[in-house]
């Protein structure tokens, strides 16, 4: 164990906080760029889905991690995102116009269900977001002309100055990219300021408002980024799967990414990434073990809460033994 004491406020803002997150975040890196000259088609497909539900996790960790507000319907942000995608597609949109299109449709759509909702706290927070994930899904299976109803619409493959990118590695970096983007975005948001308020709002909004802050106002920015994030994932798992349907993107996903932030971690920036693969390797298990995986899952996660509570990621923690000597 190595006991790390900070002396300045820059340290505190370092992409990496020590030599050792160098050593293993490069490691990471280089295994992950090489994968698909070792790595099977099946691993790759599941690399695909751990890197979408990883852009979803680290909005739903901004979200619930750091502003403590709970979102059980962020699955009908995915679904905003890939079915903005399919029906630019068919319009003749390119993917780098659909693309920014879907995220910003998604905030939008934050804008406009947060306002409201974030006046609520709690339960009650998690039941409005709730609604607006069943009132989403009804929409996309009843209103056949525009959605498809139940059977969905197909998307062609992504094509980038005229190349499709419908093989693995092809798709594989596109995901990559835009994942480790958003998280070092991220961890630089966290560091700025803005962070700052962010995770003092988690712990005392009451203190933070008797200070002057607009707390509400930086809820709202919280839940859009969410929603923005949560729509650029949508944009990719429809690129990826080449179908969109009403139970693809059901309230029963945002479950499991509620399920995957807490198991990664929340209020850990890594904690999603950690989350979303250690989900779906469950997932891959216990479903070969046994029909009832599901109830074993979530075993998994209630134990994982009791023993471990902040989720996977303080198994990497480096935590000061003591304060320094003066």
């Amino acid at each position: 164990m190595r006991f790390l004491f900070k002396t300045a406020y820059e340290q505190d803002l370092r992409l990496f906080r020590h030599g050792g997150q160098v050593f293993w975040y490069s490691l990471l890196g280089i295994v992950l760029l090489a994968a698909p000259w070792w790595a099977s088609e099946y691993v790759m497909t599941q690399l695909h889905f751990i890197g979408i539900y990883s852009i979803v996790g680290l909005g739903l960790m901004l979200l619930v991690g750091f502003t403590g507000q709970i979102s059980l319907g962020h699955a009908a942000f995915l679904a905003v995102g890939a079915y903005t995608e399919t029906l630019l597609q068919a319009a003749g949109w390119p993917f780098w116009l659909s693309l920014p299109c879907a995220a910003l449709l998604s905030a939008a759509v934050g804008v406009i269900v947060g306002l409201p909702a974030l006046r609520l706290k709690g339960i009650y927070l998690a039941i409005a977001t709730l609604a607006f994930g069943v009132i989403v899904e009804e929409i996309l299976a009843r209103w056949d002309s525009l959605t498809g109803g139940n059977s969905g619409k197909h998307v062609k493959p992504v094509e980038l100055f005229g190349t499709k990118l419908d093989g693995d590695a092809d798709f594989y970096y596109l995901v990559l990219g835009l994942m480790l983007f958003v998280f070092a975005s991220l961890r630089v948001l966290l560091a700025s300021p803005f962070g700052r308020v962010v995770v003092a709002l988690r712990e005392n909004e009451h203190r933070l408002r008797m200070l002057g802050y607009a707390t509400f106002r930086y809820k709202l920015v919280c839940f859009v980024l969410a929603g923005m994030l949560a729509g650029l994932a949508g944009w990719l798992a429809a690129a990826h799967d080449g179908l969109v349907n009403p139970e693809m993107l059901s309230w029963h996903q945002s479950g499991q990414l509620l399920m995957m932030v807490i198991l990664g971690g929340m209020g850990t920036p890594a904690g999603p990434l950690l989350g979303a693969a250690a989900l779906k390797a469950l997932e891959l298990v216990l479903q070969g073990w046994t029909k009832h995986w599901q109830l074993l899952l979530g075993g998994f996660i209630v134990l994982s809460v009791l023993f471990m509570p902040r989720g996977l990621a303080q198994l990497f923690e480096w935590k000061a033994r003591s304060a320094p000597k003066a």
